[in-house]
């Protein structure tokens, strides 16, 4: 008997090791930048999935920003990377860097707000602000800049806000925002980039009248009283997709068995996440450490357990889906999402070329690869990676636009405001494929647990 057992267990060992060799790379090191969307990679890290895959994974957390992100992914000093969704396609069409980066997952929906300092709030107010309503449009912030430049003429200086990269979800967020009223956030404003965490100090000192960013950096300058987060990235569009995890193509194509166990770990973790608030209120202790966010537990509980609190001085409003890391899909990472971002580097002049959107997102986004690892975790998959956005309830954007890739080109051009380099005859001589998309609307559901869960109702077990 102690001869059989003794086999078996060989033989497991045998197994075990078998499978750890499969890992080409163990020692891995990971950037990411001091936001609470860092949470699946540093659950996964503290949570012991990295470990528990294989991995010795070292975070490190970059202080330049997401161009310090950016470079040293490109240079190999990262071997995975916390990125906003825009990066690796600005760096494979050599907008943001000069390589083929892939977007490997999502990280998360939501997760960012606009802020604006108590004097732009009291300005508003003059113009019709109401700051208890949800959404807040840009209506008041329209007519306060129309007085400002008949009264300033030639002599009127934009207001400047902030955000954290020309490529990111925030700048083109708060350009969304503010265009719905007819702002030219290029003419009538000024938008200038910030490493996240300088946000609320850059405000203070009155370098900017407002900024978009992601948590904790809005609720630490509302619960200092020093201005209000009235607009959430949620208003503008609902579970729009924020972060992704980054690596560079050839680095994939190299360590394909690493790649899966650091994805594997990754979306173990934004499983545990949306599987509790008291997983959430766990999260946000670890979050506060000096290694990672370091910030008060209070304000990083104000968007991670569902809530958040939009006025300085008021209480804080139910808000589930601030933060949704697995749950509706969150972590799939939809070929239909890259493509909003390539239309908006259009609309605002930043791609200067005409490319076949469809080929670029392709490369860079990576669902088959995604399908693959998530078969293992049991994560429930979309029946396509194309969707339209702006069709239902828990999607939709706030001036009601429907965005449809399969077209893509006129939805481009179907804005009142906008700059784009290219021509629309000529990005369509390029996109011949429009119209040929199978898409697939999937359910609003939860599969994982009611954190990031619009309401309970929606909890659906796994098949």
């Amino acid at each position: 008997m102690k001869k059989k057992l003794l086999t078996i267990g060989i033989g497991l060992s045998l197994t075990a090791v078998s499978l750890m060799a499969d890992i080409e790379k163990k020692k891995l090191n990971i950037g990411f930048i001091a936001l609470t969307d860092c949470a699946p990679i540093v659950i996964a890290k503290e949570k012991g999935f990295f470990k528990k895959n294989g991995l010795q994974v070292r975070l490190v957390k970059e202080g330049a920003g997401w161009p310090g992100i950016q470079q040293k992914v490109i240079n190999g000093q990262y071997d995975f990377s916390h990125a906003l969704a825009g990066m690796p396609i600005a760096g494979t069409l050599s907008l943001m860097g000069n390589a083929h980066l892939v977007a490997l997952l999502s990280l998360d929906y939501n997760g960012n707000a606009i802020t604006f300092g108590n004097k732009l709030v009291k300005k508003m107010e003059k113009y019709g602000l109401d700051k208890y309503k949800r959404p807040v449009g840009s209506e008041p912030l329209k007519k306060y800049i129309t007085d400002l430049e008949k009264k300033e003429g030639s002599n009127y200086s934009p207001l400047v806000f902030g955000m954290v990269g020309p490529y990111s979800t925030h700048n083109y967020e708060i350009r969304y925002w503010m265009s719905t009223s007819g702002i030219d956030p290029d003419k009538d404003t000024k938008l200038k980039p910030f490493p996240p965490p300088t946000m609320p100090q850059n405000l203070i000192a009155g370098n900017i009248a407002g900024y978009c960013v992601g948590e904790p950096w809005n609720e630490r300058i509302v619960m200092a009283k020093k201005g209000s987060a009235l607009v959430t990235n949620y208003d503008i569009w609902n579970n729009n997709p924020e972060k992704v995890l980054q690596a560079r193509a050839d680095f994939v194509k190299k360590y394909p068995e690493t790649t899966k166990a650091v994805m594997k770990s990754v979306l173990e973790a934004q499983m545990w996440l949306d599987t509790s608030w008291d997983h959430r209120k766990e999260a946000a202790k670890i979050l506060s450490k000096k290694q990672y966010v370091y910030a008060p537990v209070k304000v990083l509980e104000k968007s991670m357990t569902g809530t958040f609190q939009y006025v300085a001085g008021h209480k804080s409003e139910p808000n589930p889906m601030f933060n949704v890391f697995a749950n509706n899909y969150a972590a799939y990472p939809f070929y239909s999402h890259g493509m909003w971002f390539i239309t908006q580097m259009y609309r605002w002049g930043q791609l200067k070329k005409a490319v076949d959107m469809k080929k670029v997102i392709e490369l860079v986004y990576q669902p088959k690869l995604f399908e693959e690892v998530a078969k293992g975790v049991g994560y429930k998959l979309p029946k396509s990676p194309w969707k339209v956005d702006g069709v239902d309830k828990y999607n939709k954007f706030m001036d009601g636009k429907i965005y449809d890739p399969n077209k893509a080109v006129e939805y481009i051009y179907s804005f009142n405001v906008k700059h784009p380099a290219v021509g629309q005859t000529e990005l369509k001589k390029v996109n011949g494929w429009e119209g040929t998309l199978k898409t697939a609307q999937p359910p609003y559901e939860c599969p994982y647990g009611p954190a990031g869960c619009a309401d309970p109702k929606y909890v659906t077990k796994q098949k």
